[in-house]
Parts: structure tokens; sequence; C-alpha cells
């Protein structure tokens, strides 16, 4: 198959739903195009792929994937070497959880001024409830010792809520759920998907995700 015969992947590098769409692109050994997007200026090419106008947004021969998780799913129905799909059915619904009331509050104590009618301390708070559920599950990962998708889905954003203010993060009695984030970021897997690249234009030569993040 020649490069410009492979997927698109329009990415922004940043972005927690980014970031795990490519973790499972590179544990499941996938090649794509990758095109860095810069949020404030999202070429044609772009907005005329994605539905939503949305990163991540992966365009395959016959579809467009627009959202992180169904990219995730389709990139480990390809190949999934470590057996990150083999979880309990619960792990899915701790995925919409974060991705619904956990996500929410997160952007209310990041965001403060987009919602200046939430507090911000009440939203972490709040937030702060589903990372204790999660401490209650780790051993090490969410399902015992070995890493499943939902790992993968759930930690980018507790990386997120984290940022928010490190100091208090590291303060709380999580410990689990700090050596599991810990582990994360300091992994070669999170590293190397997160190598920079320049924002992708119209006639650039193709940048394959292989090349860029050395695939697993």
């Amino acid at each position: 198959m020649s490069q410009l015969e492979q997927p698109i992947l329009y990415n922004f590098r940043r972005c927690p739903y980014a970031i795990r769409a490519r973790l499972a692109l590179s544990y499941a050994n996938v090649n794509v195009e990758i095109r860095e997007v810069v949020l404030k200026n999202k070429p044609a090419e772009f907005l005329a792929t994605s539905p939503s106008g949305t990163v991540p947004s992966l365009k395959l021969t016959d579809t467009i994937l627009d959202e992180s998780l169904d990219i995730m799913e389709w990139a480990l129905s390809q190949c999934d070497p470590i057996n990150l799909m083999d979880m309990p059915s619960r792990g899915f619904d701790l995925i919409t959880e974060c991705d619904g009331n956990f996500k929410q509050h997160l952007d209310r104590a990041k965001y403060p001024n987009r919602f200046p009618k939430t507090d911000p301390i009440e939203s972490r708070d709040k937030a702060a409830l589903f990372l204790y559920k999660l401490e209650k599950m780790l051993s090490p990962n969410l399902f015992g010792k070995n890493m499943s998708i939902a790992d993968l889905a759930i930690l980018p954003f507790v990386r997120q809520f984290a940022h928010i203010d490190h100091v208090w993060f590291y303060a709380q009695d999580w410990i689990n759920l700090i050596n599991w984030l810990d582990n994360f970021k300091q992994s070669s897997e999170f590293n190397k998907i997160m190598t920079k690249s320049a924002p992708w234009r119209s006639g650039d030569t193709p940048i394959m995700f292989s090349d860029l993040y050395s695939l697993i």
C-alpha cells in the first residue's frame, strides 16, 4: 500500500481525545498519515472530512471515524497484540462516565472563564468523586495487572485534570491513582505518541505515523 492510500488521522497533539486515539493506533501497530491541525485555523480539507470539525478524525477508504473511542476500537480490531480489548463490559461504562459527567466537571474546573456561573472548586471536587472510584479499582490498572482500552481511554483525562493544580492533585490520598498516572506519563508508549510535529498544510509531504512515533 502506498503512503497516499493510507488512512489519514487529523490530530491535535495535546487533546486528550487525540492522545487516546494515537495510543490505540500505536499499540495496534496501525500506520496512518498524520496531519496536525491548528484548531484556530482549521484546514479546509479537515473541515470537509470531519462532520463535527473536531479532532481526532480518521479518514478511511470508505468511511470517516469522527469519535476517538470509535478510532480506538477500529485500531484494536485490526490488531490487539496485548489484548487491550479483553476487559469486563463495565469498562465501557467507566469510559462513558469519564467522557460524560467527569469531563463536564473537569472542563468547569479547568476553564472557569468559559463557565462563569459555575464554581471551579466545586466542579473540581465533583470531578474528584470519579477519581476516588478509580482509586478503589486500581490494582495496578483498572482491571488488574494488564492494561485495557479503558485505561488508555481514561488516563489522558486524568492527566488533564491533574494539570489544573498539580500541588492539590498530588496532595490527595489517591495513592493508586497517582502511581497509575505517573507510570503512564513516564512510559515509552505515552512519550512516543507525544512527539511534536509541524502543523499540516495542503501540499505537504505526507508524515506517516510510523515515522513520527516509531510504532510499538
